[in-house]
């Protein structure tokens, strides 16, 4: 069904609903404005990031001077509610676009599709790519990095492949974003035929932004060898391909390569730095280390165990280069201070923080807890991922095999009551030819749950023969 179709109702009350004086709340606005002026200011609300100005302004257009309204200004409009995520908004726009009889406008369906995928509503993003009448590299574009965005790396790629099927050979952008898609799915081979595609195609293969991607695709697909030659094949380098490289060390536990490479990256950018001051030189813009780049580094000390070199690291991020820790960075902090075994020092880290830590950070102290037997240290980070998300029973699960672990049953019965109080039994399902069975926690009516019981009692002993022993933290009270 048609936008079209859809939005048939809002077409006759779409300049009713903006014009209206409850629609937004009142401001001064400057009024009786020619066409090219007011879209002038629609385009200066845009630049200095204020799109409730411009829908302001667009309401006033409507009220005041409805046939005046254009392709441009709807163009504004149609960013100005991609800007302030707005839904309804968006939606009447669309259908202001449809009445005016802009539809075959291609900037304006790839701004409306764009303004869908950033919504979240990929469905309806794809149902403008659908009814577009010509289709170029832009549109395709738009909609592949839509589903990456939105996480849906294998549709993203489908269309990737559709694009070339209907002989529409991507662009630079195009090929980056679809490197971005193989990483995200982990695709090597399809990674692999894009590289091939990339070498057939000169101007590409000089693209730094599109060697970037490949390098961060090979070493987030697990072949850090074909990443590693990539980025010393490369003559010409800037701080993402530096940043790319240490990072894909970094999560394949290379700290030794990712922290030397750091180590390079800091001297290219003191030599280039002298070299700034010779016009025209391509080598003149210096390095330097931003935030990512230091997540990778203290991904790396993490993985090292290498305590010192991450607390120096840290600070010099702050006092080198003048960079603002993020979630990320105090994250790798805690998880250095875990791996290393100094529970407190995280505990007392994550209490200075400048900001409140998120739950991951405390599930990382608990989790580190449990592994080190720390009941006290541990009772406490539950008690406060209790109060950040009390719905989530993993962490109480980890507390619960804790007290276990230290033969505390009484305290492990008191919180597996509680789990069972807070949420709803645990439930899977299994499709067995043409029927499928349902299983939930704690229900005996399966009519076939004594040939169940039996066939894992005798998977039971057959992992025993083979050396395996259940822990006793791990074992559940049903």
């Amino acid at each position: 069904m048609r936008f079209q179709h859809k939005f048939s109702l809002v077409q006759t009350k779409i300049a009713k609903q903006f014009s209206s004086s409850s629609y937004f709340p009142q401001t001064q606005l400057h009024t009786h404005l020619k066409p090219p002026k007011a879209n002038q200011a629609l385009k200066n609300h845009l630049k200095s990031n204020s799109p409730i100005k411009a829908l302001l302004l667009f309401r006033e257009l409507l009220r005041k001077s409805f046939s005046t309204v254009d392709s441009y200004s709807l163009l504004f409009t149609i960013k100005a509610c991609t800007l302030k995520a707005s839904s309804l908004e968006g939606k009447q726009v669309h259908a202001l676009v449809i009445k005016f009889g802009f539809e075959p406008i291609i900037h304006l369906q790839t701004s409306l599709l764009n303004m869908y995928s950033q919504m979240g509503n990929m469905a309806g993003a794809h149902q403008v790519f659908d009814e577009m009448c010509l289709r170029n590299v832009v549109c395709w574009t738009s909609l592949i990095s839509g589903y990456v965005d939105n996480q849906k790396p294998n549709k993203a790629l489908q269309l990737f492949r559709q694009m070339q099927m209907e002989n529409l050979e991507p662009d630079q952008v195009t090929v980056t974003v679809a490197l971005s898609a193989c990483a995200d799915l982990g695709a090597l081979e399809m990674g692999d035929w894009i590289h091939a595609y990339v070498r057939r195609n000169d101007e590409l293969s000089k693209d730094l932004c599109l060697i970037n991607a490949l390098i961060n695709m090979y070493a987030k697909c697990g072949d850090v060898g074909m990443a590693r030659r990539l980025f010393d094949s490369l003559q010409k380098k800037d701080v993402t391909t530096w940043t790319s490289m240490i990072v894909g060390h970094a999560l394949h536990g290379q700290a030794e390569e990712a922290l030397k490479l750091f180590s390079e990256m800091k001297e290219t950018g003191k030599r280039t730095g002298k070299n700034k001051k010779k016009k025209d030189s391509e080598s003149s813009s210096k390095i330097v280390p931003n935030d990512v780049t230091f997540i990778g580094v203290l991904m790396s000390c993490s993985h090292a165990g290498m305590v010192e070199e991450g607390r120096k690291q840290f600070k010099s991020m702050t006092g080198d280069y003048g960079l603002k820790p993020r979630d990320s960075h105090f994250g790798c902090m805690v998880d250095l201070f875990c791996r290393a075994g100094l529970l407190e020092e995280a505990y007392e880290f994550i209490l200075e923080m400048p900001m409140k830590a998120n739950a991951v950070m405390w599930r990382t102290l608990l989790s580190a807890c449990s592994l080190q037997g720390k009941v006290l240290l541990g009772a406490q980070v539950r008690s406060r991922l209790l109060d950040m998300e009390p719905t989530h029973v993993g962490d109480s699960v980890a507390l619960s095999n804790l007290y276990a672990s230290k033969g505390m049953w009484d305290r492990k019965m008191i919180v597996r009551d509680q789990i069972r109080q807070r949420r709803a039994p645990g439930c899977s399902s299994i499709e067995v030819g043409n029927d499928i069975s349902e299983f939930v926690f704690g229900d005996d009516d399966h009519p076939l749950r004594f040939e169940i019981h039996e066939v894992l009692k005798n998977l039971v002993v057959s992992m025993k023969a083979y050396g395996y022993s259940p822990e006793s933290s791990c074992i559940n009270d049903c």
